[in-house]
């Protein structure tokens, strides 16, 4: 018998920074509204079920960090997958409302990616400049 698989820490922190992000969207979004606690958990909801299914078909799990693939299969899926959700729960998809969306999430998806990659490549640089002194 198998022992059962784990996933690594990175997938983990990346799939928590991408939920947590999208729950700020959620908020700033119903904060612009003066909704509570629930209007945000509310909106949040659909989009983290479509987060899901874009970590599930992307595999994001065994390149969290990875822009292009990752980041926009998990970005393309979480706002697909969010409004279909909306639209079958009977919530709201006005056409100002999606393109707000996507460009939101977009910038906090794919944006954070990005960020991570440019660390790591200041601190590889860091560590071969001073390995060569």
């Amino acid at each position: 018998m198998s022992s059962p698989r784990t996933l690594p820490a990175s997938a983990l922190l990346a799939a928590g920074i991408d939920a947590a992000l999208v729950l700020v969207f959620a908020a700033i979004g119903r904060a612009s509204h003066g909704e509570d606690l629930l209007g945000v958990l509310t909106t949040w909801w659909p989009f983290l079920g479509g987060l899901t299914i874009g970590w599930l078909i992307m595999r994001a799990w065994h390149a969290p960090q990875r822009i292009v693939y990752t980041g926009l299969g998990v970005w393309l899926w979480t706002v697909a997958g969010g409004l279909l959700l909306r639209v079958v729960s009977g919530q709201g998809v006005q056409p100002s409302f999606i393109v707000v969306t996507a460009i939101v999430l977009g910038l906090f998806l794919v944006g954070w990616r990005g960020i991570a990659v440019l660390v790591r490549r200041i601190q590889a640089r860091r560590r071969a400049s001073t390995q060569v002194q």
